[in-house]
């Protein structure tokens, strides 16, 4: 992940965006230096205290409210946590180089980070081809960006579908203003609801396991 180039193209974003303030901004740069610590993983635990220290963000409520408006507005995706013990993680999705994340996996890695050359003309030029406003021309726009980010068709017709439903509003009451960014958004947010199931169906399948490994043979002879 090449972070000067997705750092100049946050900060454009964020020059044309009338909604934040200066608690927005420090907050997404404390999220920013966690994630480049982590070495850009896919998504990463926050601690709230921490990140608060970082942001230099007094108040939990401000905290909170910060950070569900970059969820809305498509610059982070926030997935809760509603478990004491397990951290909320937040997915940044990327800005100024490919639609696509490219992963480092930290618990394989042993130097620095190396990333691949790309070459992403061509691709930059189909995406310019698209509609960058609050919301897609048809439904074949949206297809065609799920088609180049890689994720099956039926997921852009459901993205088209549920916005188009709602009037391109996040929430029912803000108006999308990048409807790629919000695209994005969806496909990170699918990504960790996939693996979170694929976790609770291991989990389920083990503890049917243990529940049914009983022993039948046995000796009811000897006493309790």
């Amino acid at each position: 992940m090449n972070y000067i180039k997705h750092l100049n193209g946050v900060f454009r974003q964020f020059s044309k965006d009338s909604r934040l303030n200066p608690s927005h901004v420090s907050l997404y740069m404390a999220l920013f230096q966690c994630w480049n610590q982590n070495r850009f993983p896919e998504s990463f635990q926050v601690d709230r205290e921490e990140t608060m220290t970082h942001a230099k963000i007094g108040s939990r409520t401000t905290y909170h409210r910060c950070l569900n408006n970059l969820n809305d507005w498509g610059y982070i995706s926030y997935l809760p946590s509603h478990s004491r013990f397990k951290g909320s993680r937040i997915m940044m999705p990327i800005f100024g180089t490919t639609a696509g994340q490219l992963l480092d996996n930290p618990e394989t890695s042993v130097g620095p980070a190396v990333v691949p050359y790309i070459n992403i003309n061509k691709h930059n030029k189909t995406l310019n081809k698209l509609s960058r406003e609050s919301k897609p021309k048809n439904e074949h726009d949206v297809v065609e960006f799920f088609k180049l980010n890689k994720w099956p068709l039926s997921e852009g017709v459901k993205f088209y579908n549920h916005y188009q439903g709602v009037g391109w509003k996040v929430g029912g009451k803000c108006m999308i203003e990048d409807w790629m960014a919000t695209a994005r958004n969806w496909m990170l947010r699918a990504r960790e609801l996939k693996k979170e199931s694929a976790l609770v169906g291991r989990s389920n399948k083990k503890l049917t396991a243990d529940y049914l490994d009983i022993e039948t043979n046995k000796n009811y002879g000897e006493p309790l």
